[in-house]
């Protein structure tokens, strides 16, 4: 139960409806008890009236007695009737209140969840698998549902019911009563010997349903390299194997369950025999009446659902705490960046590294060393090198997806730590060098980059100009639906250089302070590049930007450029000054262009 009190301040906000639901079943639970009350009185009534009804040889007597017999056992029959129906009325009630409290709660945690895995960096992505993030906040929660919705509701109605029972049949005969309840110790002591294993169980099964979610949400999202390698009937073969072994967990957890109820079945009939044995005697000696025994098996035969359900109960609340348990270890976890200053601010665009060196936490590799460069605001910074030299993370740095490990990051003479975060991001217009869309049309894709677009009198304009400034504007118009046009999952539907052009679009129509483009050009030809360039260079007026990109051509008219190896500055300069060095850039720089004269030819 630790693990659950996580969610007592979710039970304190619906506190209103948690008290009612409770005194909704006590009352339905006191209109429960009522019938078997009624029933004695019933069989009490016709045993003494057979009596009476024989003394009398009148048949004018018997008539009277029979017609009254009758309408004290209508009057009974109605009342019964009557009790029933508040008691099903309340039931309802119950339901309206306990039930939808705990709808409402699995709506905020749900949304908590959510909002709690947009704070948290990139590397507990990178550490984490998306089937078992969408596990904690889907099936996890659910059962967590289970838990403040029908297992607190029968464990209120277990305990009052027996309450009410108990203390009725105390008040009729205690001794009896005695009896009874003899075999309830015997099931909580077994109930207490079998959480344990519904404990483990029931983790083993949540863990096992994450590995199959992440599994199926990666082959879906793979699924044309495995039809093009002709993977299926493996792949099939590994999640069946997975979803075995998920049966296999269920079945023993259901084994376990299932030793409760024929446990409680047996318990509760021992109760129903003792009942009759020692009742029929007290019968005999005079101190019951033959209706008591009846009112008696009503009363345990009602306590065969609320003695059953704490088995049930028990399953849910075991099952929940497992499912808490994971939802808070991400809930627990703080996130690295954090922002200091909630103070919002004016980004103009001045960067500088000072010595930074960087060591990604999920792998130890150490992308940076001793980094140092400045970048005035409104000029242009172009970044080349080998792949893996370190470019894509001083892209990510600046756009703080993550912090430095050693030296400092800059943003206007600020450091990067101090700078209100959300400011910092929505100055920069950043098309990273893998690129994303959204399983939307085209023009949500483009104005995805704009807060409240929906609110922009001129969006539609504005999603033109950019797709323009992208040179995906005609491309777009040779489509069907046009700007309408879904792109499908990860824009499968769109070519790679189609996607890279709605994804510069994107960052384009924000009229970002800190343009940032890593290698985006990379799927698209020489030509449509120079093209793109041309396009956005009036926005790369009065812009800070940064051009990440393996061709020469991209790079060669920035105001400065720098060259990274194995994570260091090995040369800085514009154009001209690095062609003169005669070094990495200067060779890089003819090794393409030989390449193209051979493309050429």
């Amino acid at each position: 139960m630790k693990s659950l009190k996580f969610l007592n301040p979710y039970l304190f906000k619906y506190k209103t409806r948690l008290i009612l639901g409770a005194v909704f079943v006590t009352v339905s639970n006191i209109f429960a008890i009522y019938p078997a009350e009624i029933l004695r009185k019933g069989i009490d009534l016709v045993m003494d009236g057979v009596l009476v009804f024989n003394l009398f040889e009148s048949a004018t007597i018997r008539n009277v007695l029979s017609a009254s017999f009758f309408n004290m056992l209508l009057i009974f029959g109605l009342v019964v009737i009557a009790t029933a129906l508040l008691k099903g009325l309340f039931m309802f009630f119950m339901r309206q209140t306990i039930i939808v409290m705990s709808r409402l709660i699995e709506f905020d945690l749900k949304n908590d969840i959510f909002a709690h895995y947009q704070k948290l960096d990139l590397a507990f992505y990178k550490s984490n698998k998306t089937g078992d993030l969408m596990a904690r906040i889907s099936e996890d929660v659910s059962q967590v549902r289970m838990y403040v919705g029908p297992a607190i509701m029968y464990a209120i109605s277990t305990f009052s019911l027996f309450f009410l029972v108990t203390a009725r049949m105390v008040s009729i005969n205690a001794e009896l009563t005695l009896y009874v309840l003899i075999p309830l110790p015997i099931l909580a002591i077994t109930i207490y010997l079998v959480n344990s294993f519904i404990i483990k169980k029931s983790e083993a099964v949540q863990r096992q349903l994450s590995a199959i979610s992440s599994f199926v949400q990666e082959m879906f999202s793979g699924i044309r390299v495995i039809k093009a390698y002709n993977r299926e009937i493996f792949t099939r073969q590994t999640f069946e194997a997975e979803a075995l072994k998920y049966k296999d967990k269920n079945i023993e957890l259901v084994r376990i369950n299932a030793l409760f109820f024929p446990m409680i079945i047996l318990l509760i009939g021992l109760s129903t025999l003792i009942t009759v044995f020692v009742g029929g005697q007290k019968v005999f000696s005079g101190e019951i009446t033959t209706g008591t025994i009846a009112e008696f098996i009503l009363y345990v035969n009602m306590l065969t659902w609320p003695v059953a359900s704490i088995g049930w109960v028990t399953s849910i609340v075991q099952r929940a705490a497992a499912s808490q348990t994971r939802i808070n270890e991400f809930l627990n976890r703080t996130p690295q960046i954090e922002n200091i200053n909630l103070k919002p601010s004016e980004i103009k665009g001045e960067i500088e590294f000072r010595i930074v060196k960087f060591v990604y936490p999920d792998s130890n590799i150490e992308a940076l060393h001793s980094v140092s460069f400045k970048i005035e605001a409104g000029k242009s910074l172009a970044i080349v090198g080998r792949t893996g030299s370190g470019k894509s993370t001083i892209a990510s740095l600046i756009c703080r997806l993550y912090d430095v490990t050693e030296g400092d990051i800059t943003i206007d003479g600020v450091s990067i730590s101090k700078t209100n975060l959300d400011s910092l991001r929505s100055a920069i217009g950043y098309v990273p060098q893998e690129v994303f869309l959204f399983s939307e049309s085209i023009g949500n894709n483009i104005s995805f980059g704009l807060k409240n677009a929906k609110l922009i009198d001129d969006i539609d304009e504005r999603v033109r100009n950019s797709a323009k400034d992208a040179n995906i504007f005609e491309s777009i118009s040779g489509f069907p639906n046009g700007f309408e046009t879904l792109v499908g999952e990860r824009g499968l539907t769109l070519s790679g250089g189609q996607k890279q052009r709605i994804s510069i679009a994107r960052a384009l129509i924000r009229e970002p302070k800190i343009l940032i483009l890593d290698d985006c050009l990379s799927a698209v030809d020489t030509e449509t590049e120079e093209k793109i360039l041309q396009s956005i260079k009036k926005h790369m007026e009065n812009r800070t930007t940064i051009i990440i990109s393996h061709r020469m051509s991209t790079v060669m008219n920035c105001d400065s450029i720098i060259v990274l190896e194995e994570g260091m500055i090995v040369e800085q300069g514009n154009h001209q000054e690095l062609m003169q060095l005669n070094g990495i850039y200067s060779e890089m720089f003819q090794n393409q262009l030989l390449e193209e004269e051979q493309k050429s030819e």
